[in-house]
């Protein structure tokens, strides 16, 4: 495309919105677009944006919507109503030609505001079931993109296209696993089990974890990410277990996969475009009150697939999950067979495909 284009995207308040959002800048600015990322004033979102100097961050209120009912809609909705008036002055200072929300209420200001200003706008929902926030957000779209083709019935008389869910730049390519081994003092040789338990929810699979690691086979060894919460709590329950690796907020991914053999996490979908890309074979654990029970549909996509174990939190113990991860791990051609179905799941180029899709509204 000729025209060089000025670019928004609303990208805040999680990892799982923030990191693909990132990702659609990077190809955005090498196709020689200019963009620029609203994100919150989240710590989540100050932390993980700081190593992208090359990109242009402005910080926006998060709103996040309470129960319909609730009395604090009233505030809410004003709110919301304040953030898209903030959000609007910077989409004509900034002469904006094209708003992107990548999910949840932190895109809707922005989105409705680029929609008042006649711009094309977009929202991006990563989840096999949408969320209520992203379903309102459509309705002042150009255009829906889909993670997966199980999020396409929810968004009835819209313009939809499943583009997949764009990782970041530093996933495309990982690094050996003597590299990644080696960046968390892990032995190679030896099997891994990745816990990602520094999410939402995180409390119960990082107890999990941690208690279920006497039961394992020796041998294995376990790299737990618990963030930065829980840290403290979850370092104490495995001190002096050889072997067991515990982090808080991780900002090395990509080595953090190429180290592993399989995953143990919730099923929030940026996560299981991870997992998806780096081709391993995972554990889910749904996260049991996530909003329209979205986790569990995510987590089934893996699961039908033959790339995931899905497993309710109410069914699980210490004892179960031992059994469970060993079982995958000390079995070679099902640890392959599961990484093929990942690897199968995976849109290599759905940045690409975003951006495609944007520039041909806009010829």
């Amino acid at each position: 495309m000729s025209k060089s284009l000025k670019v928004v995207i609303a990208c805040g308040g999680t990892g799982g919105h923030l990191f693909p959002g990132i990702a659609v800048a990077e190809t955005l600015k090498a196709r020689g677009h200019d963009v620029m990322l609203l994100i919150s004033k989240k710590s989540v979102d100050r932390e993980a944006s700081a190593k992208y100097g090359d990109l242009r961050f402005e910080t926006v209120e998060a709103v996040a919507k309470p129960k319909t009912l609730s009395p604090r809609m009233i505030p809410f909705l004003w709110r919301l109503w304040k953030t898209a008036g903030t959000c609007k002055r910077l989409l004509k200072q900034y002469q904006a030609d094209v708003v992107l929300g990548m999910g949840g209420f932190t895109s809707l200001p922005p989105v409705y505001a680029g929609h008042r200003l006649g711009l094309k706008t977009f929202v991006h929902d990563s989840n096999a079931r949408p969320g209520r926030a992203n379903i309102l957000t459509s309705r002042f779209c150009t255009r829906v993109f889909l993670g997966v083709k199980e999020g396409k019935p929810f968004f009835t008389n819209r313009d939809t296209v499943v583009t997949g869910t764009p990782v970041r730049a530093e996933m495309v390519n990982l690094p050996s696993r003597a590299e990644g081994a080696a960046a968390f003092g892990l032995d190679p040789s030896r099997p891994v089990l990745l816990v990602m338990g520094g999410s939402q929810g995180a409390k119960r699979l990082n107890d999990l974890a941690a208690e279920s690691s006497s039961k394992l086979p020796a041998g294995i060894q376990v790299l737990h990410i618990a963030g930065t919460l829980d840290f403290d709590r979850v370092k104490a329950t495995v001190a002096g277990r050889e072997g067991y690796v515990v982090v808080g907020f991780c900002d090395k991914m990509a080595l953090a996969y190429a180290a592993s053999d399989l995953i143990l996490a919730r099923s929030g979908a940026s996560s299981l475009t991870e997992v998806a890309h780096a081709g391993l074979p995972s554990i889910l654990v749904p996260f049991p009150y996530s909003a329209d029970d979205h986790q569990i549909r995510n987590a089934e996509v893996f699961s039908n697939a033959g790339a995931a174990e899905l497993v309710h939190e109410r069914d699980l113990d210490a004892g179960k999950l031992a059994n469970l991860a060993s079982g995958i791990l000390n079995d070679l051609q099902t640890r392959e067979r599961m990484a093929q179905a990942a690897r199968a799941l995976d849109t290599p180029d759905a940045s690409a495909r975003i951006c495609d899709a944007i520039e041909a509204t806009l010829h």
